[in-house]
């Protein structure tokens, strides 16, 4: 664009940006969710914030001391006699990771990667080389203005931290990492 204008500027919104700008974007965005992300999980008036995914055909919410870095779902190294939720390795940062397709592992639907599908890596302080694909991120969420409703103790299992409704009665399901590494089923990758 000429002169430095961006999209909004010159009023073309619509039209989809060169490839550099698109991903000059999608590390700006990445960058300030990452930024807002740390304060949230240092600081405590932003303790009620979670993560926001879609996964499954369903809403995800994920502790953000317990989320990692969040990347696009690309060149994923598939790898043999695994479970078929169990996606393959992706290298974030030189690090391998292994990808799970949420949705998949719960039976729900499957992600299929597109341009908005993420994997968000979990903490380098879980020390668990995984990160979850999710069909999109939806940013942050306060559970501070949702309604909490209990896990069932009998039908969740012990992963599940508890359900939320939003103001568009929307159901909300906040992951906890922690149980979801010690499952058994889900540590057990190969067929």
């Amino acid at each position: 664009m000429a002169n430095g204008e961006s999209d909004i500027d010159t009023g073309r919104r619509g039209l989809a940006p060169e490839g550099g700008a698109r991903r000059t974007r999608l590390r700006e965005f990445q960058a300030e969710l990452m930024e807002r992300m740390q304060a949230a999980s240092t600081g405590l008036p932003h303790a009620t914030r979670r993560l926001g995914l879609i996964a499954g055909g369903r809403r995800w919410l994920l502790n953000l001391q317990q989320a990692g870095e969040i990347v696009a779902a690309e060149a994923i190294t598939e790898v043999p006699l695994t479970q078929d939720w169990y996606l393959g390795l992706v290298n974030i940062r030189g690090n391998l990771t292994g990808v799970v397709d949420l949705g998949r592992y719960l039976g729900l639907e499957a992600v299929t990667p597109d341009k908005q599908s993420r994997i968000i890596a979990f903490a380098p302080g879980l020390s668990f080389p995984c990160g979850l694909l999710a069909s999109r991120v939806t940013g942050l969420r306060d559970v501070a203005e949702m309604t909490p409703q209990d896990r069932d103790p009998m039908l969740d299992p012990s992963w599940v931290a508890r359900h939320y409704t939003d103001r568009l009665e929307q159901r909300w399901t906040e992951i906890d990492l922690l149980p979801l590494l010690q499952d058994p089923r889900f540590l057990q990758i190969g067929r």
